[in-house]
């Protein structure tokens, strides 16, 4: 693929033309935090060599950045010598890579988010109550095949509302719906309108699989997308929620919409007739990326970005018990 021409001229008009609106949330969520901060309080804790189980988060520079620090991706657990000690992703894991850790005597430390934890015990709970699961998802994403892995008999993935005609279930019994926390929220509810059209008897979750920083996120977008001649979106390519975000751009009214991975990607051939411009990144971005981003924009001649904020984001989550401080008594906080 050709590099883009970092050098060509900006495009011509005056700054008084221009605007560049950054979304707000936008960047790390609490799960992805705490993921990140896990491999690094355990590289500090335990010392190198610490194995993760796939990309910690999908985003290629925080995976650089800690592989600089230390930190060794694997795709599957025979490639971490026994008795190593593997950090689980974000995105979870199914009982059956926790049970080869165990065979294999890996000590583990999970990172999976608790949002995505919570989705695991609803498939168990419902497979445990008898009911076919429709799992609504992308197929071969590291959370779906975990989820799938909690209850493989009774789940049946659904990747979009045209997959729903081709389920092969009886339409006459309960069903329980399940979802991805990373996909577009408006999709979603298309698929599970569709699947309650098909099944009445239709089971929901007791509260929206979704994540808050997904729809916080894809809400934010909204706002400024329509005023927005391109939007573009920081994020890697296999981030399920920041491919989310440049289709939401779209059916939100953007003229264009660009996912970036950073700066270097930005090519102002793009930036042609582009006054006004919209920035956002997904839930995995560390924050100096969308910088770099803005710091080219204003390179090009484009004016100091202003924030449109929707809502504050407070959420945190607590790490994984191994690497919480103790309290005086000994036991962890």
């Amino acid at each position: 693929m050709t590099e883009p021409d970092l050098r060509a001229p900006a495009p011509p008009a005056t700054d008084t033309d221009r605007r560049v609106v950054v979304a707000a949330p936008r960047g790390y969520c609490a799960g992805v935090d705490r993921a990140v901060v896990t491999v690094e309080k355990a590289l500090e804790q335990f010392g190198r060599p610490v194995y993760v189980r796939k990309q910690i988060v999908h985003n290629k520079h925080v995976v650089q950045t800690l592989e600089a620090k230390g930190a060794i991706f694997v795709d599957e657990l025979d490639e971490v010598p026994s008795g190593e000690l593997v950090i689980f992703s974000a995105h979870g894991v199914s009982p059956q890579v926790r049970a080869e850790a165990q065979a294999r005597g890996l000590r583990t430390i999970d990172a999976t988010c608790p949002l995505v934890t919570k989705v695991h015990h609803e498939a168990k709970r419902f497979a445990g109550q008898g009911l076919p699961i429709l799992l609504i998802g992308h197929g071969g994403h590291e959370e779906v095949e975990g989820t799938t892995g909690e209850a493989p008999d009774s789940i049946v993935l659904v990747e979009t509302p045209d997959d729903v005609d081709d389920v092969e279930l009886p339409t006459g019994q309960p069903v329980a719906w399940l979802s991805q926390t990373t996909l577009s929220v408006d999709e979603t509810a298309q698929t599970v309108g569709r699947l309650r059209d098909r099944f009445p008897q239709l089971v929901d979750p007791p509260s929206d699989d979704i994540c808050y920083a997904t729809q916080n996120r894809q809400d934010a977008v909204k706002q400024i997308a329509a005023h927005c001649d391109l939007m573009i979106v920081v994020g890697s390519r296999n981030s399920s929620n920041s491919v989310r975000l440049v289709e939401v751009a779209l059916e939100a009214g953007a003229k264009a919409a660009r996912r970036v991975d950073d700066a270097s990607e930005l090519d102002p051939a793009w930036l042609t007739e582009a006054r006004n411009i919209g920035v956002t990144s997904g839930a995995s971005v560390p924050e100096r990326l969308v910088q770099g981003v803005l710091d080219r924009l204003v390179e090009l001649g484009y004016p100091v970005a202003e924030e449109e904020r929707l809502v504050d984001e407070s959420l945190s989550f607590s790490l994984p018990p191994q690497l919480r401080p103790h309290d005086q008594r000994g036991r962890r906080r």
